[in-house]
């Protein structure tokens, strides 16, 4: 398998990202759920995978990510599993999952595990989920931390703005990503904060900082494939940035496809056995 622009097809590990922060290199992340897109998205040359909680949105149309569950998550990342040779695979833990007790969090957190092959695992929240994020690191499981906008905690926020503008909760901020890191998590996602603030965050700890929307002085990016494909519309954040408009593309295709079998040119005597 060879990608884009990726000569070193080895698999990619946790070791892998903090090695590619020391050497300065800018780490790239996409989202994906389901096994062909995963495949596509693989062999393109991306360097880690997510199956986000975002797939309460992207594929159940959701309002947000608060419905998913274990097994729902499990169910995408098993999937995307399958498909993935080279790049490493998160799985978000979703809402409701860890933020009980710690001895609840590294239950499912081993569950999932075992059930989906991924390779680590992406807890949202700093200092408050610190112990549970420590036992399931003891556990011998890698994790992903999350700052800034924290989506399974819209409802607490009441809004998807930037977090962090504030110096308190900057300084928040800064506290929580010292925490996480030095707890034992190989990276960061940080989503919706000033990029001035992320930059911070990054030069502060020894971990890979992902960001999302929050600037280019992170160690790495992501995006919602659906969204950076041009495959939703409605959705135009000023982060984002759209690759492709499969939406119009899928469209045409679709339509033609109607056109053809409506009109009887589908199938042709060749497409016919």
């Amino acid at each position: 398998m060879a990608g884009y622009l990726v000569s070193d097809t080895r698999k990619v590990t946790t070791h892998r990202f903090i090695e590619m922060k020391q050497k300065g290199e800018k780490i790239s992340m996409l989202t994906s759920y389901d096994f062909t897109t995963a495949g596509i998205v693989d062999k393109a040359g991306i360097d880690g995978i997510l199956i986000g909680d975002s797939a309460s949105n992207v594929m159940v149309g959701n309002a947000t990510t608060l419905p998913m569950t274990v097994d729902q998550m499990i169910y995408h990342a098993r999937s995307v599993v399958k498909a993935v040779q080279r790049a490493l695979v998160v799985c978000d833990m979703p809402f409701g999952s860890y933020q009980v007790s710690p001895q609840e969090g590294v239950a499912n957190a081993i569950r999932i595990m075992k059930e989906s092959g991924c390779d680590a695992l992406k807890l949202e929240g700093g200092v408050e989920i610190i112990d549970t994020v420590r036992r399931i690191l003891d556990a011998g499981i890698p994790v992903m931390g999350h700052l800034g906008l924290t989506p399974q905690s819209i409802n607490k926020f009441g809004t998807y703005a930037v977090r962090a503008k504030e110096e308190r909760e900057a300084e928040k901020l800064l506290t929580d990503a010292q925490a996480l890191a030095e707890a034992g998590c190989f990276s960061i996602t940080l989503e919706k904060v000033p990029a001035v603030l992320a930059k911070r965050v990054s030069e502060s700890i020894k971990v890979p900082t992902i960001g999302i929307g929050a600037g280019n002085g992170t160690d790495g990016q992501i995006l919602v494939v659906a969204d950076m494909l041009g495959m939703t519309q409605g959705f135009s954040p000023k982060f984002l940035r759209r690759y492709a408009n499969l939406s119009e593309v899928m469209t045409d295709a679709i339509g033609q496809y109607v056109t053809d079998v409506k009109s009887g040119d589908f199938p042709s005597e060749a497409e016919s056995y």
